[in-house]
């Protein structure tokens, strides 16, 4: 069912106006939605059936889980619907310009059909908004993405335990337009222009972060060495070349707390859990000092808990394995070394319990696994060249993080016409 009706009213569990902007320049307006869009959910059960998705053939089905931050995720998950549903409900078939949401969950959502995503297909928990033909989607699916409309959807959706939108809620929301079409376009072209530099950084992120990915790979485990180093490499016990850690702080209270969480997986920062408090009772927590390296006894097929190089110490839930590198190892190495994927085989073998590797892991079997490394000489070396790459990484972070926010600091100022880029007409 479509909605276009340009006095709908919906009630609204927070709040009783629609989104507008305070001191918009002069010639601006505000408009509902339903003055210039229909709005179209997506087709219930009784109408499509499970059963009737595809695997192998068909158009993607656009739902909540495939909308992202203006953008869609097509997975290996997302379903398809084959030609024949496509005859029969040609209503649902997105087309250029559309911008579409989810109906449940995070409602605040949405992304824009381009070119090559016409022809795909509404989900039943979709709902998506189709301007009229003089209007410029590309604009108004900026404004779908500003704080503002994005706060006011997630304030007016329905449901305590989980927001769910509907036609009117979404016909309600009012947007502010510039007097005229060309400055719509110039705001968009803007717009997409810093959202074209911050994909280009994004990809080139993804890119460097698999190719040190690689490298890490084959010079941790000697398939590829440095000039210089053909020195044959050795194998150790982890009990060889470190020392287990005993030690307990009972004044421990006011320390950070690291821990590896099966809900979050590998937790390399301190910062993830600080200030959280897991127990009263910190005596039988352990502290891991600078250059210590920690396990943890269960749920290791996450990962190590990581080098400790930023901190003095850091809190610990007793459940973990603390070990201290000999002086003629590289604890960076050793870190690095035991992240490789071939060690999540090796920690399960050495549990307590083969239950999905989440038996107990303690220093007694944690000391018994092998590892195979160069002289210290040269994993100080290789140590160098992957700090060298990672901090080439955090380099590009830190500009994708200031690219993000550069736009979302444009966006703002364009949208409600605080910055103009089209000379105004005088009145």
């Amino acid at each position: 069912m479509e909605v276009k009706a340009p006095n709908a009213k919906s009630p609204c569990t927070r709040s009783e106006t629609p989104p507008t902007m305070d001191k918009l320049p002069a010639g601006w307006t505000v408009r509902s939605i339903a003055d210039f869009c229909k709005v179209r959910t997506g087709p219930f059960g009784t109408l499509l059936k499970a059963s009737e998705y595809s695997e192998q053939e068909g158009v993607p089905v656009i739902s909540v889980g495939e909308i992202r931050e203006g953008y869609f995720r097509i997975t290996e998950e997302t379903p398809l619907v084959p030609d024949a549903v496509q005859r029969r409900l040609p209503q649902y078939l997105l087309r250029t310009g559309d911008v579409v949401f989810g109906r449940k969950g995070a409602v605040e959502r949405s992304a824009l059909i381009r070119n090559e995503q016409s022809g795909w297909f509404l989900g039943s928990d979709g709902i998506a908004v189709r301007p009229d033909a003089d209007e410029c989607p590309e604009y108004i699916a900026a404004q779908f993405q500003s704080h503002q409309v994005r706060q006011w959807l997630a304030l007016n959706s329905t449901g305590t335990t989980m927001a769910s939108m509907n036609q009117g809620v979404l016909s309600r929301v009012a947007i502010p337009f510039p007097p005229t079409t060309v400055e719509q376009e110039t705001i968009s072209a803007a717009l997409a222009d810093a959202e074209s530099l911050i994909d280009s950084l994004a990809q080139l992120l993804t890119k460097k972060r698999l190719i040190t990915q690689g490298v890490m790979q084959k010079l941790l485990d000697g398939t590829r060495r440095l000039p210089g180093f053909n020195a044959a490499w050795s194998v150790y016990t982890i009990g060889d070349i470190a020392d287990d850690v005993v030690n307990i702080n009972r004044d421990a209270a006011s320390l950070p707390v690291l821990t590896c969480s099966k809900h979050y997986g590998f937790v390399d920062s301190l910062g993830f859990f600080k200030n959280q408090v897991f127990s009263n009772d910190t005596s039988t927590y352990k502290v891991v000092k600078r250059g210590q390296i920690a396990y943890p006894a269960n749920h290791i097929e996450e990962g190590s808990i990581g080098y400790q190089d930023l901190y003095d110490v850091a809190l610990v839930s007793p459940i973990y394995v603390v070990f201290q590198p000999r002086s003629e190892v590289n604890g960076k190495f050793l870190h690095r070394l035991l992240k490789l994927p071939q060690f999540l085989p090796v920690f399960g073998r050495f549990t307590s319990s083969s239950v999905d590797r989440r038996g107990s892991l303690r220093w007694p079997a944690f000391s018994e696994i092998e590892v195979s490394m160069p002289r210290v000489e040269e994993q100080d070396a290789i140590v160098e060249v992957i700090e060298a790459m990672e901090d080439d990484i955090g380099a590009l972070e830190d500009r994708l993080s200031k690219a993000r926010a550069l736009k979302q600091a444009m966006a703002q100022a364009l949208l409600t016409g605080r910055i103009r880029l089209v000379e105004p007409q005088p009145a």
